[in-house]
C-alpha cells in the first residue's frame, strides 16, 4: 500500500512540474510548482525526513512561492509585445538554445533518476519499517553538538533584521 502511495506522489509530482513547463500563464505556473513543491514534501515524508518535509512547506511554499506570486501579479502586464519571428538569428539562436536545454535537462534527469533508484526510502522496506523522527534528532544535535553554530546563526539572523529595520525607518523619513 504504501509503494502504491509513493508512486502517486511521483506520478503527481511529476505532472506537476510538467505543467510548470507547459503552461504559458506565469500566474498558473507558479499555481503547478505549488503542487510540485507540496508533492516533494510528501515525498520527503515518505523518506522517513519529516523535519525536511515541514520545512519545504514552511520555506518554499509558505515564503518564496507567496513571494513569486505577489511578484506576478503585481507586474503582470495585459498584453505582450509580438516576437519578430524574421529574423533568422532569432531563429537559430532559439533551436540552438532548445538543444543545450535539452541537453542539460537529460543530464540532470539522469542524475536525479540514479540518485532515486539508489535511494533507501525507510517506509519502502520490506517487513515492518523502524520509523525513528528526525525532528528529535536534529534537536538534541542543534542543542547539543552544534550549539555554538546555531547560536552564531540566531544572532547573525537578529542583527539581519535590526539592519533592515534601521535601513527602512531612515528610507521612511528621508521619502
Amino acid at each position: 500500500m504504501v509503494q502504491v502511495v509513493f508512486y502517486l506522489f511521483i506520478l503527481f509530482t511529476l505532472g506537476s512540474a510538467l505543467a510548470v513547463l507547459l503552461t504559458k500563464n506565469v500566474l498558473y505556473a507558479a499555481f503547478f510548482l505549488l503542487l510540485t513543491l507540496l508533492g516533494m514534501a510528501g515525498l520527503f515524508v515518505l523518506a522517513g525526513a519529516d523535519f525536511l518535509a515541514v520545512s519545504q512547506i514552511m520555506i518554499y511554499v509558505g515564503g518564496v512561492l507567496v513571494l513569486i506570486i505577489f511578484g506576478v501579479m503585481l507586474t503582470h502586464k495585459s498584453q505582450t509585445a509580438p516576437t519578430d519571428f524574421t529574423q533568422p538569428n532569432h531563429i537559430l539562436t532559439q533551436n540552438r538554445g532548445w538543444f543545450w536545454a535539452l541537453l542539460v535537462a537529460g543530464g540532470i534527469f539522469c542524475v536525479l533518476y540514479s540518485a532515486l533508484v539508489r535511494a533507501n526510502f525507510v517506509l519502502l522496506q520490506p517487513g515492518e519499517p523502524v520509523y525513528r523522527p528526525t525532528v528529535d534528532t536534529i534537536g538534541r544535535q542543534l542543542m547539543t553538538e552544534y550549539l555554538i553554530p546555531f547560536e552564531i546563526a540566531g544572532v547573525l539572523l537578529l542583527a539581519a533584521l535590526i539592519g533592515a529595520t534601521t535601513i527602512a525607518a531612515a528610507v521612511r523619513k528621508k521619502g
